[in-house]
Order: structure tokens, then sequence, then C-alpha cells
């Protein structure tokens, strides 16, 4: 499927007149390791947007939760339309009538390695394992580190589509689990929501 295709559910859920939010030009540079990037967005309900690089586009999940570095957390992941890669970038205030209305700060992000193999090792397409729904990757960001998978668990047509995003390994010794989002600050520019918020109001 082409990048406009991909990316027509996000571009008409915008209006670009009003946002600032990117309609999405970019396309993947050949040989790079894929990207990931994790934003909070306190939109109506507070919540982290995990996203990460498949060919020209970011798949998307909203986890209400966030992303943990404890094994011992499963977290729920609700698909989303795709967004352009530069949308890795976007940090700021969504206005208020806007999809998504509120305000994005860049919480992490990265690099990852897809690590999906099937029985006999050999490694599978990162796309087609996230379309027979499992996943695992290991992510390389200035907060998250080691291997995650995303699965499936719900999908079916009388029902919405559902994914849990679990860090592997052991649960002993375990990671720390996501901070506050209101205390935590972008790795892009180290402000928190709230002052990305009063910088928009200020603008």
């Amino acid at each position: 499927m082409a990048t406009e295709e991909r990316l027509r559910t996000y571009r008409g859920r915008r209006d670009f007149a009003r946002t600032a939010e990117p309609s999405g030009r970019a396309a993947a540079a050949a040989g790079e390791r894929p990207r990931f990037v994790v934003q909070i967005h306190d939109a109506r309900r507070m919540h982290f947007d995990f996203r990460l690089q498949v060919g020209d586009v970011l798949k998307s999940w909203s986890v209400p939760r966030g992303p943990s570095a404890d094994p011992g957390d499963r977290r729920l992941a609700v698909p989303t339309e795709d967004h352009p890669l530069e949308y890795e970038d976007f940090e700021g205030v969504i206005p208020k009538g806007e999809y998504g209305g509120g305000t994005v700060i860049v919480w992490d992000r990265g690099t990852y390695e897809p690590l999906t193999h099937d029985r006999r090792g050999r490694p599978v397409d990162f796309a087609a394992s996230l379309e027979r729904g499992h996943a695992t990757f290991r992510l390389h960001g200035t907060k998250l580190h080691g291997e995650y998978a995303l699965t499936r668990f719900r999908g079916g047509p009388d029902e919405a589509e559902a994914w849990l995003l679990v860090r592997k390994g052991s649960a002993r010794g375990a990671g720390h689990g996501t901070p506050d989002p209101r205390r935590a600050r972008s790795v892009r520019t180290g402000r928190t929501l709230a002052q990305v918020a009063a910088d928009g109001a200020g603008m």
C-alpha cells in the first residue's frame, strides 16, 4: 500500500491550516535502522502514544498507562491511524476542537531492532509479524531499552482491536514503571506538558 493511502485517515481527520501537526512528506531513508517515538498526549484523556516506523509511516498505538520497563506490567495498547514519519518530532498544542486537541510532548525516542523469527529461527518481515498479531523488538531509546512485544488479543469483527505491550524478561529485579506523565520531561526540549501548554498559550 502506498504511503498516500496509509496516511489517508490521518490527513482526513486534521485541518493543517489550524494544527501544526505535520501533513507528511518525508520518505524513509534506505538502510537506516527504523525509528520509534513515545509521546505523552494530554487530550480528553491523558495517554501515551507509542509509534514504530514500519516502512514510510509510523504504526501507532494509544497506551493509556504508558510503556513500562517492568516485565510484570501488561499494558493495553489500542491501535490508531498511521502517522507520518515527521510526527516523531512533533511537540506542541493541538488546538481545541481539532482531532486529538491537547498538549503533546516527546517523552522518548530512538531506534529499534525487529526480532521476530519463525520456528526455524529465520527473521520474519516486521510488517508481516504485526499483521499476524505478534511482534517482538528491541528498543534503543533515551529512556526505554530492551526487548518488548506487541501481541493482539482481541480484534474480531464484533470487537474493537486491542493489543498488549509488554517488556520481555524476568519480573525479578523488575525495572521502573512509567513515571507520572505530568512530571515527565520531553527528550527533545526538557519541557513538561504544562510548560509546552503555557508556551502554546503565549504564542
